[in-house]
């Protein structure tokens, strides 16, 4: 039901081998951060984003599937996400979280099919 939560659509431009690292990242809404780690591996595909002060400094953890555009040319990433639905997000720690399944299908049904787990926008 979530697989398709961890990998980059057809249509955002991503291309395979492509460092995201330092890129921008726009919610719907404005600006959340910058990417600080990737992964782009089918299946587990994910950005981890600093949020620098407008979270207190916390990272959080967003499936390659919610990013509808990446711009090499100004260095962004758009995710078609706003910026109180990731503030709401399952809370991320990277030394915790990043290889823990549980997590994962946490974050997945979140974010997942139908969107966020069938919550309203």
């Amino acid at each position: 039901m979530t697989e398709h939560v961890w990998s980059f659509k057809s249509t955002s431009g991503h291309l395979a081998g492509a460092d995201l690292t330092g890129y921008k990242v726009e919610a719907t809404d404005g600006s959340i951060g910058k990417v600080d780690k990737h992964s782009e591996e089918v299946g587990d595909a994910y950005l981890v984003v600093d949020t620098g002060v407008w979270i207190f400094g916390k990272e959080v953890l967003l499936p390659a599937s919610t990013v509808t555009r990446v711009d090499p040319e100004d260095k962004k990433i758009f995710v078609d996400l706003t910026k109180e639905q990731i503030k709401d997000s399952p809370e991320f720690h990277r030394e915790k979280h990043l290889g823990d399944a549980g997590y994962r299908e946490e974050l997945g049904t979140y974010y997942g099919f139908p969107p966020f787990g069938g919550r309203p926008l």
